[in-house]
């Protein structure tokens, strides 16, 4: 197996594998790390049912699939498929009590600043600069990174600890930041539910540093889970509200009652996703003793990295604060913030559930490639995680741009969200559908960056591409009705994805020796022609049901029948071209049938 003596002890390395270990299938634990095989497996997933022209691209001895990848984004998927699943019914339970008028907006605006605060200050600086630099201490360190661990720990607590108070006493002055469009009885409720929420960044920075610290022990299950309970808790809160104070409110008659039981409900969530994650990663093993002495920890390295890392995030941040005052300052009741945020929530459900798992898995994999010098493994592994992803996410970027507006009016047209509502929902969402893969491209280019341990050029690609953003989204509030500056929003946020990706591309080819472009844009043709025939057969089906009486049936028939119909159809075309990631995907799910 992979491996090597360091300090006396044996080091798992992933992706360094035998022609033995490359023919076999993915194993259950550890994933990301060269697996423990079960003795019951026989066979690669990856090349069963494809002929021999095919078998190096996926899993074939020639060019292996590293174990680890497929099958740990497999497991991810499933806790992210929950995750992501009681996060979109939490967005409808928060739509049918709020809506998308100007109470909705108060709600969003508030809920959304302190991710942002959090996200800005210290968030981006967790995944992208402390993974692969927690991934080498681990490596090198006579301790296994133990030390450095508590280190880090020990300043995030404080740090967090002076944020949240800072954010919290300044609430008013974050809403005329973000929300200056505000006033009024919208501006005072948007102030209070702030407060509120602003006392999850403590709690959400825990959360964020547990998993991270899960992330490099391979323990990526927890992080994948823990986020239900969050979201679980959020929504009976959504639902004593609309319970309490009924459908229809607004910001001049809700109380203030009302509004501290809702944001203290979506409060306490997350500090229960905290305590989830603190007591996963104790059971890992993670034993934290206070320590707040830098010297000798290596933070100087992770330092250095982060400087271009903030210029990153803030120029990213920059651009949700463009976007929030774009949408709040239209002036377009039910055309709002609100709306965009919902469309928002269901955009990024296909990326979370495919490309994050792939993503969480690859950025160890990579780190620890370049820590070996292997920067083809790294091209190899970016190459074979994009295709993997893209063969489930290309039918359904295709799909979504279909069932946008009947998918909205099934699932949001509840409570004090109208149909009229659901349907701007669904407008909004035709035009995030475009940005899927723009979008996943990006997210997996930055970590192949991070994984280099260069975000020096990341941060430069990104002072372009958020002036691209910005610009594009003020043109909007400029020239077109208010009605449809948010639904042109999703341009200007791909915009910064699309000008990114291209970039970034264009970079990492020189120093990669190649980004294997000419089987990604195959992989891509292929995939695009297959769900050609489903793309016909839903568009015919919403279109068909689209003539019957009624609203909420005839959309729920039109995505039953066109989902699955072109489901199965898009499954057959790929087959029958015999499309090597749908092959993957098919075959290992066989295997799994048959041990079960």
């Amino acid at each position: 197996m992979g491996e090597r003596e360091r300090d006396g002890r044996r080091i798992l390395m992933p992706g360094v594998l035998d022609e033995a270990e490359r023919a076999e299938p993915p194993g259950d634990p550890e994933p990301g790390l060269v697996p423990v095989r079960d003795p019951g497996d026989v066979g690669d997933p990856g090349t069963a049912g494809r002929p021999g022209s095919e078998r190096d691209e996926i899993g074939g001895a020639a060019q292996a699939a590293p174990p680890g990848v497929a099958h740990s984004s497999a497991v991810m998927a499933i806790g992210t498929v929950f995750a992501r699943l009681t996060g979109f019914l939490r967005t409808v339970v928060i739509g049918a009590a709020l809506g998308t008028a100007l109470l909705g907006d108060a709600y969003q605006a508030a809920e959304m600043i302190p991710y942002t605060v959090y996200e800005l200050l210290l968030g981006g600086m967790l995944a992208s600069v402390f993974v692969p630099f927690l991934v080498k201490r681990r490596m090198r360190d006579a301790d296994g990174g133990a030390a450095t661990e508590r280190r880090l720990l020990g300043v995030v607590l404080v740090a967090l600890a002076v944020l949240t108070v800072v954010a919290v006493l300044a609430a008013d002055q974050l809403i005329s930041l973000y929300a200056g469009g505000y006033t009024g009885r919208q501006r005072e409720v948007t102030v209070l539910l702030t407060r509120l929420l602003l006392v999850q960044i403590f709690f959400i920075g825990v959360s964020g540093l547990a998993s991270t610290l899960l992330n490099v022990r391979h323990r990526f299950g927890a992080p994948m889970w823990a986020p239900v309970v969050n979201n679980l808790i959020t929504m009976g809160a959504g639902l004593l509200f609309l319970w309490i104070a009924g459908r229809g409110q607004t910001t001049e008659t809700v109380t203030d009652g009302r509004l501290t039981l809702l944001g203290l409900g979506s409060a306490f969530g997350t500090v229960a996703q905290c305590g989830v994650l603190a007591w996963t990663l104790r059971s890992a093993g993670f034993r934290w003793r206070p320590r707040l002495d830098l010297r000798g920890a290596g933070f100087g390295e992770a330092a250095r990295t982060a400087t271009w890392m903030l210029l990153y995030i803030v120029v990213a941040q920059a651009g949700v604060l463009v976007t929030a005052n774009v949408a709040t300052r239209a002036g377009a009741p039910g055309s709002g913030l609100a709306a965009y945020k919902f469309a928002l929530v269901v955009f990024q459900l296909p990326y979370a559930i495919i490309a994050v798992s792939v993503i969480t898995a690859l950025l160890p994999r990579m780190s620890a490639h370049v820590a070996d010098g292997r920067r083809d493994l790294v091209r190899d592994d970016f190459s074979r995680g994009l295709r993997l992803a893209c063969a489930l996410l290309v039918p359904l970027w295709l799909g979504m741009l279909v069932f946008a507006i009947p998918g909205s009016v099934t699932f949001f047209a509840y409570g004090s969200l109208t149909v009229d509502g659901a349907r701007r929902i669904g407008a909004i969402l035709m035009v995030f559908a475009v940005m899927v893969l723009p979008f996943t491209l990006h997210q997996l280019l930055m970590r192949v960056f991070y994984a280099l341990g260069d975000t020096r050029t990341p941060g430069l690609i990104a002072v372009p591409a958020g002036i691209a953003q910005a610009a594009t989204a003020l043109a909007l509030l400029r020239s077109v009705p208010a009605r449809q500056v948010v639904v042109g929003l999703p341009v200007a946020y791909g915009l910064f994805y699309a000008f990114g990706a291209t970039a970034a591309a264009l970079v990492l080819r020189r120093r990669l020796g190649g980004m294997d472009g000419r089987r990604i844009v195959r992989a891509l043709t292929r995939l695009h022609l297959a769900a050609l025939p489903a793309l016909a057969f839903a568009a015919a089906a919403v279109w068909a049901f689209g003539h019957l009486p009624g609203d909420r049936l005839p959309s729920l028939l039109a995505l039953l029948v066109g989902g699955l119909g072109g489901g199965a159809l898009y499954l057959l075309t790929a087959r029958l071209m015999n499309v090597p990631e749908i092959g993957y995907f098919t075959a290992m799910a066989s295997t799994r049938l048959r041990r079960s």
